[in-house]
Parts: C-alpha cells; structure tokens; sequence
C-alpha cells in the first residue's frame, strides 16, 4: 500500500476539523492556508468527504465545513476511503498484467495474498478513529501499540554528538 497525497491531505483536512468541533464551519481556504495544503486538493478532497457524510457543509457568509460526527465515530478508513476513494489498490483486479490470467475465473495463487493484506490494512485503519490522532505523537504511538520514538543512532558519530 502506498499512502498517496489524497490520503495525507484528507487526514490532514479531518483532523483540522476535528480540532475545531464546536467553533463552527470553517471554509476549505482556510483549510488550506492554515495547513498549508494546496487549496484545489482541499476542496476536492472536502467535496469527496462531504459526499462520503464525513463532513457537512453550510452555505453562506459564515458557511464553510464541520465534522457530519464526531470524531470518535470517525476512522482513519472512513477518511482514506472517501479522499482517495479505496484504502488498497488491488493492483491484479485494477491493472493486470495479462486480462486472461488475472481475471476472477481463473485461478491464481497469489490473489489470496493481496486480499488478505487488503483485510489486515482495512482492520488496522478501521481501529483508528480521528480522536485517537488528536493528542501528541507519543500519546498516539503507544494508543496504536508503537515502541516510543528513537532517533535513530549515527555510525561512527561520536558519542556527545548520538541523539
């Protein structure tokens, strides 16, 4: 799996407006200038979520977008599905390599095992809601079951210099 600019961004947009519950609808441009995201993909990936009901929008002066949730109700999946549309690319079904051979009729060995990466990768997304992103960095590591940030150790540095 690669995580493509769609994904960063969405995340990015959801948890900007994750903080912001209860302050009222904020525009896609200040999104943008605030992240520091480019404002075409804000809009587009709000637009997605918006159709997706992660986030709703209000028309006028003080319109703008707002979580449709909240965001413990919130996953990462629901974010990366809406703002690249799919979590995985199953590569044999959107770009095989012969039509014939990758086709669901035939029978193919290694189908199983993009399939159950696709599973893994969906499960591990689905058990982390907007609220678990919401503190600092190794609040979050160890939330998800990560060993604490290390920076990594320099070969050959001395060692007043070693992180």
């Amino acid at each position: 799996m690669r995580i493509t600019t769609w994904a960063e961004y969405g995340l990015i947009c959801a948890l900007h407006l994750a903080r912001r519950v209860g302050t009222g609808p904020v525009t896609g441009r200040d999104v943008a200038a605030r992240e520091r995201l480019p404002g075409d993909y804000v809009e587009q990936i709000l637009l997605r979520m918006r159709r997706a009901g992660i986030v709703n929008s209000t028309r006028g002066a003080r319109g703008g977008y707002s979580l449709a949730r909240a965001p413990e109700e919130i996953t990462v999946r629901d974010v990366i599905q809406a703002s690249e549309l799919t979590t995985f690319d199953l590569h044999c079904v959107t770009h095989p390599v012969d039509a014939g051979r990758c086709a669901e009729a035939e029978n193919c060995s290694i189908r199983p095992v993009w399939m159950l990466l696709q599973k893994r990768i969906d499960e591990v997304l689905e058990g982390v809601k907007l609220s678990d992103l919401l503190d600092d960095e190794s609040v979050v590591r160890d939330r998800v079951g990560l060993p604490a940030y290390a920076a990594p150790e320099i070969p050959g540095g001395l060692p007043i210099l070693q992180p």
